[in-house]
C-alpha cells in the first residue's frame, strides 16, 4: 500500500475512509520503503514474518512517477496533511521525498506536509540534510526521540550508527528549525515512564525544541 489513511489501528485506503466517513478532512500517509537504519525493539519490523503480512509491507519500492500518479488520483478536497510515514524510514529515499514534497506543494500549496523520521539522515548521508527541506516544502518534521540518553536510545532502537545516533538526531532537529516551521520530537507513553518523559522534556526545553508525548498503540 503506497498511500493510506490511519483509522483506529488499521491502515485503509482513502476510498475506504470516505466510505466510512464521507465528511471532513483527514491525513494521507505515503509509504515509500521498508528500509530503516534502526531495528527498534518495539517495532513490528523486527518480526519480519508478521511484518510481511501487514498491509504496509512493500514487495518493491514504488517509483516517484508511481507515487505522483497515486497522489494525482486522490480526492484533495478531503486531505488536510500529507505525511511521509510507512513501515520504513522515509529519509532512506531522501531525494525522492524532497521531489515529492515539491510536487505536492506545486499542485496543492495549502495542504500541509510532514515527515515522521528517526532523525538519523545526517549519519546516513554524511552531511547536514536539514537544508534539503528549505523553500517551504515541509511544514512539520516529527522526530522519534524515544529516550533521555544515548545508551537507552541505542538499546531501544538498535541504530546501525551506534552510540552517536542520539546526539545526531538532536543536532538534526536543531538544524531543521532553520527551514521547517514545526519541529517536534516524540516519545511514547507506557513505553517510557513519567520520570523518563520528564527528562526528555527537559532535554528539548534546553535546546529550544518541542516534545510531544504520543499515545501507545500496540502492534
Amino acid at each position: 500500500m503506497i498511500t493510506y489513511v490511519y483509522d483506529k489501528g488499521h491502515y485503509i485506503t482513502m476510498a475506504e475512509s470516505l466510505a466510512k466517513q464521507p465528511e471532513g478532512k483527514r491525513n494521507l500517509y505515503v509509504n515509500l520503503t521498508n528500509r530503516c537504519t534502526c531495528s527498534c525493539t518495539f517495532c513490528l519490523r523486527s518480526l519480519k514474518k508478521e511484518a510481511e503480512d501487514m498491509e504496509l509491507w512493500l514487495k518493491e519500492e514504488p517509483s516517484v512517477a508511481e507515487v505522483e500518479k497515486e497522489l494525482d488520483s486522490q480526492p484533495w478536497d478531503y486531505i488536510s496533511e500529507v505525511v511521509f510515514c510507512g513501515f520504513g524510514e522515509p529519509t532512506m529515499r531522501l531525494d525522492d521525498v524532497v521531489t515529492l514534497l515539491t510536487y505536492i506543494k506545486k499542485h496543492h500549496r495549502d495542504v500541509k506536509t510532514r515527515i515522521n523520521t528517526n532523525g538519523l539522515s545526517d549519519l546516513e548521508y554524511g552531511r547536514d540534510t536539514s537544508v534539503d527541506f528549505k523553500g517551504g516544502i515541509l511544514d512539520t518534521v516529527s522526530i522519534s526521540l524515544n529516550a533521555s540518553n544515548a545508551q537507552r536510545y541505542l538499546d531501544l532502537t538498535r541504530s546501525k550508527f551506534g552510540i552517536c545516533s542520539y546526539e545526531a538526531l538532536l543536532t538534526f532537529a536543531q538544524h531543521c528549525q532553520k527551514y521547517v516551521p514545526n519541529v517536534v520530537l516524540t516519545v511514547v507513553d507506557h513505553v517510557e515512564s513519567e520520570e523518563e518523559i520528564a527528562k526528555c522534556r527537559k532535554i528539548c526545553e534546553d535546546r529550544g525544541l518541542t516534545l510531544r508525548v504520543r499515545a501507545y498503540e500496540a502492534n
